[in-house]
């Protein structure tokens, strides 16, 4: 097998199409498709299949994924760092939609400064990547896995309180108990495709009728809210954030953690090491907002 091959697998499997593979690679997508076969008659085995959206891996292809990927953090990690230096190298790290965009985006420019080699690939969605199976290097989940071979520390508690607009509050029937929710219109998840049950907020709210506006974005759940279209349950660092918002019944006070999770493999990598030690030491920092 030609060791060189290898980059050209992980970018068909990481973009799930040859041309976009080939694209980022800076080859000609013929050559990528050349050296994809030249691969496969290699190692005997099938890594793709084609699809009518691009390649999919097949279950040769999961295998192969597994053992390249930690060929590539390993060959990153070498001469990654300097004795005392700055991290070079590129880090992948997957953390929920709102604590992404509303708290860790708004400092990686300080880390970007401290380490200038150092590439971030900032995940912040609905859903998490898997460290278990490798997809990220490090994430911040909800809940501590229980199973895998994984690191696992708590990275902090964070609370969340219910937030409406100043106009959506001049406008409705004054609040004073939890039981008088069922008179206004709630904001909240689509309970059936919810990624994570830390998210069930509403449950814990005694009285609180079911969300009439629902959807999967706490960033768009935070947009009605800002646009006066009824109450919702917010992360203190989202609501606090937003002058236009207003706590509403503030003895009313929901809290959960933040894990952080890497794989026992990679956690003494340059890269994955310094981003853990720079997130930690940052919601240390912050922990007034985080708890609200």
């Amino acid at each position: 097998m030609d060791w060189s091959d290898l980059p050209i697998f992980l970018a068909i499997a990481r973009t799930g199409q040859l041309a976009k593979a080939a694209q980022s690679l800076e080859i000609d997508a013929t050559t990528a498709g050349r050296r994809l076969r030249r691969l496969e008659q290699a190692l005997g085995e099938r890594l793709f299949e084609q699809g009518p959206d691009g390649q999919s891996l097949t279950p040769a292809g999961e295998r192969l994924l597994t053992h390249a990927r930690a060929m590539e953090r390993a060959a990153a990690a070498i001469g990654s760092r300097d004795v005392g230096g700055p991290v070079r190298g590129t880090i992948r790290v997957s953390v929920s939609e709102g604590f992404g965009t509303w708290f860790v985006s708004r400092h990686l420019g300080a880390l970007a400064d401290a380490h200038p080699g150092l590439t971030v690939d900032l995940v912040a969605s609905s859903g998490f990547l898997n460290p278990t199976r490798r997809e990220t290097d490090i994430a911040v989940l909800l809940a501590r896995p229980r199973r895998g071979p994984l690191l696992t520390r708590k990275l902090a508690d964070y609370g969340l309180r219910l937030y409406a607009s100043h106009g959506y509050l001049a406008a409705h029937p004054p609040l004073a108990a939890p039981d008088q929710l069922r008179d206004h219109r709630l904001i909240g998840y689509v309970p059936d495709i919810l990624y994570a049950p830390e998210l069930r907020y509403l449950d814990e709210i005694p009285g609180a009728p079911e969300p009439r506006l629902r959807s999967s974005s706490i960033n768009a759940q935070h947009r009605m809210a800002a646009a006066g279209a009824g109450i919702a349950v917010l992360p203190c660092f989202i609501g606090d954030a937003d002058p236009g918002l207003a706590r509403v019944l503030p003895s009313v006070r929901i809290y959960r953690s933040f894990w952080l999770v890497t794989h026992e493999e990679t956690r003494h990598f340059p890269q994955v090491a310094a981003f853990a030690e720079w997130l930690t030491a940052l919601t240390a920092r912050h922990r007034a907002e985080l708890e609200g």
